[in-house]
């Protein structure tokens, strides 16, 4: 089991840029999958992007070209680079982690969950 705790949410004006942390602690990380999901308000929760143990990359197609998601196992931690921020990015933000995952786009593949971070995008 790995503990997840997200970082980097906050307010952004349309077209800025936000980068969101996961730091990760317990299991060894790098045999981790870890994906990016957001809940806006109202709807329900969708997938963001996701990094396998491998180290390949998956994004949804609302964030293809602005998000960028990375990964450094040496501490123990993932990234979530978003630019070009729109009001519709708006959401709380979670990271999830699967232990030796690909990195499904499919939330119940995650068994571990951070509490989610807050982003705002204001017009």
């Amino acid at each position: 089991q790995v503990q997840l705790v997200e970082s980097g949410g906050g307010l952004v004006q349309a077209g800025g840029s936000l980068r969101l942390s996961c730091a990760a602690s317990g299991d060894t990380f790098s045999t981790y999958a870890v994906g990016w999901f957001r809940r806006a308000p109202g709807k329900e929760r969708e997938f963001v992007a996701a990094v396998s143990f491998t180290g390949t990359t998956y994004y949804a197609d609302s964030v293809k070209g602005r998000f960028t998601i990375s990964r450094d196992n040496a501490k123990n931690a993932v990234y979530l680079q978003m630019n070009s921020l729109a009001l519709e990015d708006t959401a709380v933000y979670y990271c999830a982690a699967d232990r030796l995952g690909y990195g499904s786009m499919y939330s119940h593949q995650y068994g571990n969950w951070g509490q989610g971070t807050q982003v705002t995008v204001s017009s």
